[in-house]
């Protein structure tokens, strides 16, 4: 094996944490209607549950740095390792709600594992393959996205179905827990080959383990460049010196950091504001407002997963030929039409349940109290549920909401799927992976182990920002207003960004460094 496949190999292992980030932030979206039927949950409850884990890694993200400095970066990514695996088995196993949210508050404290292995994979790659590797671990988050969908479907597939084998599992009882369960056996696998990859050697030189980190840099770099980028790593950390996290902390908000500082925040946001986890951790519920019925909305989330594997693996064909900001820039562009689009479908819509529809609902919903708003004409989907609110109540209202909306909505919802797939495909195919090549890049080596989980705090918090609200938006603002206001933030970020995000292909982290200080 080549010294330059070995860097990937490790790299990839890397990244198989990525797959289980994925895994996990998307298997919830299947979770949400049984779970709220299961525990008798509220709009701010579900939201609880679904956002957790993104609460959790605000906690993580703290003392990041400082764990990653302290043990390094290998045992910081198999501590996170264990992290997943045990919310996994205890998230498949909670009792009650509470219990269930402090299982997924763990899963979050692990969600860190995306700065990390975007801090290691950057000091481990080549300069002219980093852009790809990193952007790897994007590749392996949206086939975790994929999976998760995948096994949502099959299991609420599988419900209604009277072969023995799955019968004895009780799915109509168990689905959430099958479909969290899922996680156990991939967490455990990635524990185990995490094992195997060496430390970081730029975390060994800073340590002041030159020959471990010579060792290591002969196995991932050709002979006769190991010494040259020995000196170009003791260099510049001789330039940076030997800091604290506080004084790290300091440094990154220094003047001279000032357009990274800019660059990283900007990013972080428009990334976490713009919807993306809307989507992502709700799925079905999305696709539910487009009136499909809920069998049908798990079936069109399926579709989420392809495009993003497509898009994110032509990303990482294209992030070291195009260049860094040319697909920002573009994916911004793309990103905000995509956005308007849903907005504009979602503002078009009626719902009005006919006499003739409400006989072909559930026998469950009590058919007598929806005659009294049998031929209203309702302008949005808030109209309409505050008006099946007040006659059936909370509870049938939330339990049916898939059935409802599919008799009563009238909007052209191939405009609006099409929209929802063009805005995956534009995150995955630029501010999805880039953000986490240029984050692996545009921070000095000394500062990255506090810079990376700084602005990685950032993007969660935002993250958690819409994960843990966006059933309420749904309920007050309405689907039309809550896409406006995403692509309101994608054209705030194309703005910013223009000015002043540099390119940064095939130039190596000290050479960054040094274009961005002598941008100042």
């Amino acid at each position: 094996m080549t010294q330059r496949s070995r860097a990937g190999l490790f790299a990839f292992i890397v990244t198989l944490g990525g797959f289980i980030f994925g895994l996990d932030a998307a298997v919830i979206s299947g979770t949400v209607r049984f779970i709220a039927i299961d525990f008798g949950l509220n709009d701010l409850q579900i939201g609880t549950v679904v956002s957790a884990p993104g609460f959790g890694v605000l906690f993580a993200l703290v003392v990041t740095g400082w764990v990653c400095e302290r043990i390094g970066r290998k045992r910081a990514l198999i501590l996170v390792a264990v992290l997943y695996l045990v919310s996994a088995v205890c998230s498949a196993l909670a009792s009650s709600y509470w219990g269930l949210v402090a299982a997924r508050f763990v899963g979050g404290l692990a969600f860190c594992s995306l700065s990390l292995a975007s801090m290691y994979i950057g000091e481990i790659s080549p300069p002219k393959l980093r852009g790809r590797m990193v952007a790897i671990n994007q590749m392996n988050i949206v086939f975790g996205l994929s999976a998760a969908y995948f096994v949502n479907y099959v299991i609420v597939q599988s419900i209604d179905s009277q072969a023995e084998w799955i019968v004895g599992l009780n799915l109509g009882e168990h689905a959430w827990r099958y479909m969290l369960g899922s996680e156990i056996f991939p967490a455990f696998l990635w524990l185990v080959l995490l094992f195997w990859i060496p430390e970081s050697p730029r975390w060994l030189v800073h340590h002041g383990r030159v020959n471990e980190a010579k060792a290591t840099l002969a196995k991932i770099a050709d002979p006769e460049e190991v010494e040259t980028q020995l000196e170009a790593i003791q260099e510049s950390l001789e330039r940076e010196g030997n800091i604290s996290v506080w004084t790290q902390f300091k440094r990154l908000l220094s003047p001279g950091m000032r357009r990274i500082l800019w660059v990283g925040l900007l990013i972080a946001v428009v990334q976490g504001l713009s919807g993306i986890n809307a989507i992502l951790f709700y799925a079905p519920t999305i696709f539910e407002q487009l009136g499909i019925g809920t069998n049908a909305a798990f079936q069109q989330a399926i579709w989420i997963g392809l495009v993003s594997v497509v898009f994110t693996f032509l990303a990482i064909l294209l992030v070291d030929r195009l260049g860094r900001r040319p697909m920002v820039i573009g994916g911004l562009v793309w990103l905000a039409a995509s956005l308007g689009l849903c907005a504009y479908g979602f503002n078009q819509a009626q719902y009005e349940l006919s006499l003739d529809s409400i006989e072909t609902l559930p026998e469950a919903l009590d058919r007598n109290e929806l005659n009294l708003i049998a031929g209203k004409t309702y302008d949005s989907d808030i109209g309409f549920k505050k008006a099946v609110v007040e006659v059936l109540g909370p509870q049938q209202a939330r339990d049916f909401s898939g059935a409802l909306l599919q008799a009563a909505a009238s909007l052209n919802g191939w405009l609006i799927l099409g929209g929802i797939l063009s805005f995956i495909a534009a995150f995955h195919f630029s501010i999805g992976p880039i953000m986490w090549v240029l984050f692996s890049e545009i921070f000095p080596t000394a500062l990255r182990s506090v810079a990376i989980p700084s602005f990685a705090f950032v993007v969660s918090l935002s993250s958690w920002f819409i994960q843990k609200f966006f059933p309420w938006q749904l309920a007050n603002m309405g689907s039309a207003s809550v896409f406006l206001f995403y692509a309101v933030v994608a054209v705030f970020g194309l703005i910013c960004l223009w000015r002043i995000l540099p390119e940064t292909k095939n130039l190596s982290l000290e050479e960054i460094e040094k274009r961005f200080r002598s941008a100042l």
